[in-house]
């Protein structure tokens, strides 16, 4: 019989972000199938890995795991043996390639990847910048930025924004306001990368109509109006066009998406920036 749910351990001895980011991505591909997630982060102790092990034999289901410590792995993998849920250390075979081309075996530390280096303090660094110059804000500061990002309200600046920042990528976003002009700083910009973000003027009015709700407002307004926003998409793509800024059509993209597409644009406007 097929399930319509089943349940989802996530076992960690850091935060869990690889394991719910890859689980979620192996999920996604069966439809209507759902996950119950149980997450188990920071799991270094064999009295945390017992109590998880209890929650696993209440609710059966499959086990995902990343765990360094070899003896902990091997308590959790016996418990699943004896319950019968499928266990899984989702790390171990890339483990194996990397053992296998580098000719080394790895090092046993939990959570190496969150460790407090300079890639960390640049990710904090970018964050930092990004939510002070979200929405237009400090805009004499942004030849500071690595990407600047343009776009009329509602075509997810401020969420591609934080995700870029979390990359370590300084970035600022500026919205393109009806009857309102582009501040002076934007276009004499040299140092970053200036992106614009489009969507259809369907989806930006959904989108809008929604927040209205939320927001208790009156819906009669040109800024759900479809012929005003049609025309406030036009004129932010001329205005790309006039300065040669490089666009995304964010209408059918997740937030991650876009934000790989700028990464790739913002990779080759250093090189290009290397080369003069």
């Amino acid at each position: 019989m097929t399930r319509n749910y089943f349940h989802l351990h996530l076992v960690s001895d850091a935060t869990g972000e690889t394991l719910i980011a890859v689980s979620r991505a192996v999920a996604a591909q069966y439809q209507g199938v759902a996950s119950i997630e149980h997450v188990y982060p920071l799991v270094r102790t064999r009295a945390q890995i017992d109590r998880a092990i209890a929650e696993i034999e209440a609710a059966p289901g499959i086990v995902l795991f990343t765990l360094v410590d070899s003896e902990l792995s091997s308590v959790l993998e016996n418990a699943c043996r004896e319950n019968g849920s499928p266990c899984l250390s989702v790390l171990q075979p890339i483990f194996g390639v990397f053992e296998s081309y580098l000719g080394t075996a790895s090092i046993s530390r939990p959570g190496a990847q969150h460790m407090l280096n300079a890639e960390y303090f640049k990710r904090i660094d970018a964050l930092n910048f990004t939510m002070l110059h979200d929405d237009g804000q400090q805009p004499e500061n942004l030849e500071q930025a690595d990407v600047v990002l343009l776009g009329v309200s509602r075509t997810s600046k401020t969420p591609t924004s934080i995700y870029l920042a979390n990359r370590g990528i300084k970035t600022a976003n500026v919205p393109l306001v009806p009857d309102v002009p582009l501040p002076a700083s934007v276009e004499t910009l040299r140092r970053p990368l200036v992106v614009g973000l489009l969507a259809s003027p369907e989806r930006i009015v959904q989108i809008r109509q929604n927040r209205l709700l939320a927001l208790n407002a009156d819906q009669e307004t040109s800024y759900v109006d479809r012929m005003s926003v049609a025309e406030e998409v036009a004129h932010s793509r001329r205005l790309f066009a006039q300065h040669d800024w490089p666009f995304i059509d964010v209408t059918r993209r997740s937030i991650e998406e876009t934000a790989a597409a700028i990464i790739d644009l913002h990779k080759a406007h250093k090189m290009k920036q290397i080369a003069q």
